[in-house]
């Protein structure tokens, strides 16, 4: 009984690797033996190695069963010792999939992908962000990088990192050289403006020392920063409260437009603002135009230039990225999106 226990305990302490190789060669060395010794009652090996599994986990169907006595005083010892082995298995597998479960809950696995968004700062603003982005495209897996010590989002294509998202080590653990973009939210646990912008200067210019080909939009809370962040490259800036007053002036000197913006910030529903692959037969601003109002769509800017409808005869430059307003069917089909 004491050798048994302490069997047992060596067996529990042995790595999952040992334990996997361990088990293997039980399992195989028995259908070896069993074969060898009732060569006649299995005919294959393959049957022996069913019988042998099939015994472990206590099933026994008695389609193949031993005459020999030295095949029954096998079956025990398989009985005997492999139940229990293929018992210390299966617990292994549940700790190794509960230790997974709790590591990633707890932000500390490594994310492993490409093409995703990364979302840093967790806050009501970035679950906004994260559930527009899944409407906009389900496919896309989304990282949050924050302090806290919970996944604050767990969902399906959601990974969390816990860690102090300024450090280098936690970027490459959400595997930021590959990511899509990047949407660095302002801290709301720091009350004072200036240093909020700090430390989202500091994080901005993280990310683009190690990653300057990620697209990165930064949330400032006072727009006299702005120039601040341009010396670090960030492409694109959002004023925390300026989207809410501009909008707000918006309904109330032209009433009914409110839901027009309303629409275009939010893609749950009716038309957007999409980015406009280039053909080759268009040449000029009204050749683009013309071919997509055939389509359903508007075309609305060149980049940040919304006046090319006063400059349609002329060409399209090279370097040109257009974008249109239509519904999400209509531009699956002119970009040919499945």
């Amino acid at each position: 009984m004491h050798f048994l226990l302490r069997l047992s305990m060596k067996l529990v302490k042995m790595k999952n690797t040992a334990l996997a190789i361990g088990f293997i060669a039980f399992v195989l060395s028995a259908s070896t033996f069993a074969y060898m010794i009732e060569a006649e009652t299995f005919e294959t090996w393959f049957n022996s190695l069913y019988f042998v599994l099939t015994t472990m986990a206590t099933v026994g169907y008695g389609d193949y069963s031993p005459s020999t006595f030295p095949g029954k005083v096998l079956t025990i010892f398989i009985y005997v010792f492999g139940i229990g082995l293929l018992s210390l298995v299966i617990g292994k597998i549940i700790d190794a999939v509960a230790d997974f479960n709790r590591r990633r809950e707890a932000g500390r696995l490594r994310y492993q992908g490409k093409n995703h968004v990364i979302i840093v700062n967790w806050s009501k603003k970035a679950q906004y962000a994260i559930e527009e982005i899944l409407s906009t495209d389900p496919n896309i897996e989304v990282v949050i990088i924050d302090e806290i010590d919970k996944h604050p989002y767990d969902k399906p294509k959601i990974h969390f990192i816990s860690g102090d998202p300024s450090s280098i080590d936690i970027l490459e653990q959400a595997d930021i050289k590959n990511a899509r973009s990047a949407i660095v939210f302002a801290d709301a646990r720091i009350d004072e403006p200036a240093l909020v912008d700090g430390k989202s200067l500091l994080l901005a210019s993280t990310i683009e020392s190690i990653a300057p080909k990620v697209h990165t939009t930064v949330e400032i809370m006072m727009e006299k920063h702005i120039q601040n962040f341009k010396h670090v490259k960030v492409n694109d800036f959002v004023l925390s409260h300026d989207a809410v007053s501009r909008l707000a002036v918006r309904s109330a000197l032209n009433e009914g437009s409110l839901d027009i913006f309303t629409q275009l910030l939010s893609r749950q529903k009716g038309a957007d603002v999409y980015h406009v692959t280039i053909r080759p037969e268009w040449k000029t601003y009204e050749d683009a135009f013309l071919a997509l109002i055939k389509q359903g769509a508007t075309l609305v800017s060149n980049k940040s230039d919304m006046t090319i409808n006063t400059k349609l005869n002329q060409p399209i430059p090279t370097d040109a990225k257009l974008f249109a307003i239509c519904d999400g069917e209509v531009y699956k089909k002119i970009n040919n999106v499945v």
